[in-house]
């Protein structure tokens, strides 16, 4: 047996075929997908992802926010699943590849056990979330946070789009509001396989990349305020220029970012300058802060001078100041034993690999509070995603559902 699976692969060719049917639903002109959560299109895939399941042989379960999950069977009733997973759902100038892979991994995984009719001790399950990508409903990664607790279902129902449609009505609508309550769905340990999002494999030449981790993100909201006033008659000394202010404190995000690496992140992504004229010197400019780390307490640090470096400014420019934290996901650190299984397989199968801290965040966060948990990374094209020109090599994505194959087995233990 011990040889049996160590021989065992995918079908890499049902999995390409999967990825690009599913890509078919949604499909834009410039090659990418917009499916986004909840919509007919939405329906649609999760119809065929869903036949695809009960076609293998899967039992279904649908719960109260939406997540499904699909169950193959061990010879241990009892034992909790071991779960692969991540959504379906997409931007809207979205990609074939991002969240998808990582469910028609999990149920490639299945076939391929079903093709050698291989039994595990534990039950397998395959799911996907509700609302992860956060494009039409927010909090993001809605289904998983529910799910975990992080928010409650309430919350989540009362969501509206940009139409005033909300979630429970939405998801009543398509068919997918299920009867289970959030949470009340065993998990023995989590697994997602998904594209990097970013260029570090490809730039290391590497295949896989073994996740320790997901960096915690601090958001922010800043507002600096001073006076609009004429661009001609007003000299420089005697400005309360608020663009230049923020500039100054725009430039300290990117250099506390700096001062902290290797993970350090500090990006200023959203400005509105007002009165926004070009002749006006600006009395108000909002704008955006995103700090990231691999640590709490890296993270902390960042955080406090950030907010030390406002004072100051505040002091010195006279101006007023103001900044609000409106977002915190604290760092995940993934389960040694999961992370371990992962690099196991990898090192068995053969592949490239190195160590990818997460920059993203992943449904797989919030499995990871209820769950030993691990995440796999293969390629994408210039580490481009979020984008309809998102792109991975079929081999890449195949040899990461290999290292799922493997990992899962290890966990839910081939039985003999």
């Amino acid at each position: 047996m011990n040889q049996l699976r160590n021989e065992l692969r995918i079908n890499g060719e049902r999995l390409w075929a999967s990825l690009m049917e599913l890509a078919r639903i949604g499909a834009t002109p410039k090659g990418g997908v917009k499916r986004l959560a909840l919509t007919d299109l939405d329906k649609q895939g999760r119809d065929l992802v869903v036949g695809w399941a009960k076609e293998a042989g899967l039992a279904i379960t649908v719960d109260q926010i939406g997540n499904v999950f699909m169950r193959r069977e061990g010879r241990n009733a009892s034992l909790p699943p071991v779960m692969s997973g991540s959504h379906i759902d997409t931007q809207p100038t979205g990609g074939k590849f991002d969240g998808n892979y990582g469910v028609l991994a999990g149920l490639e995984v299945i076939r391929t056990l079903n093709d050698m009719n291989i039994q595990t001790e534990a039950p397998l399950e395959v799911a996907f979330w509700t609302n992860e990508e956060g494009s039409r409903f927010v909090p993001v990664m809605m289904g998983s946070g529910v799910f975990c607790g992080a928010f409650s279902l309430e919350i989540a129902y009362a969501a509206r789009d940009t139409e005033g449609k909300s979630v429970r009505d939405e998801l009543e609508r398509i068919g997918y509001l299920g009867e289970q309550v959030p949470g009340q769905h065993p998990i023995g340990a989590y697994f997602e396989t998904h594209i990097e999002q970013g260029p570090v494999l490809e730039d290391a030449d590497k295949v896989i990349g073994v996740v320790p981790a997901v960096m915690g993100l601090s958001w922010y909201d800043c507002v600096v305020t001073g006076m609009e006033a004429h661009a001609g008659p007003t000299p420089m000394g005697l400005r309360k220029d608020a663009l230049q202010v923020a500039t100054r404190i725009m430039q300290e995000v990117v250099a506390i970012a700096n001062r902290y690496p290797p993970y350090g992140r500090g990006t200023v992504g959203m400005v509105q300058v007002f009165p926004n004229s070009r002749n006006v010197i600006p009395g108000q400019v909002t704008f955006s802060i995103d700090l990231r780390n691999v640590s709490d307490q890296l993270l902390n640090t960042m955080h406090e001078e950030m907010l030390a470096f406002i004072d100051r400014t505040r002091a010195e420019s006279g101006l007023g100041i103001s900044i609000e934290r409106v977002s915190y996901y604290p760092p995940c650190p993934f389960h040694p034993a999961c992370v371990g299984a992962v690099r196991a397989a990898t090192e068995m199968l053969g592949y490239s690999t190195m160590d990818v801290v997460s920059g993203a965040g992943h449904d797989a966060i919030y499995a990871a509070r209820l769950a030993p948990s691990g995440m796999i990374f293969v390629p994408c094209k210039d580490g481009i995603s979020h984008n309809e020109i998102e792109d991975a090599k079929p081999e890449h994505l195949e040899a990461g559902c290999n290292v799922l194959l493997h990992a899962m087995l290890e966990r839910a233990v081939v039985a003999s």
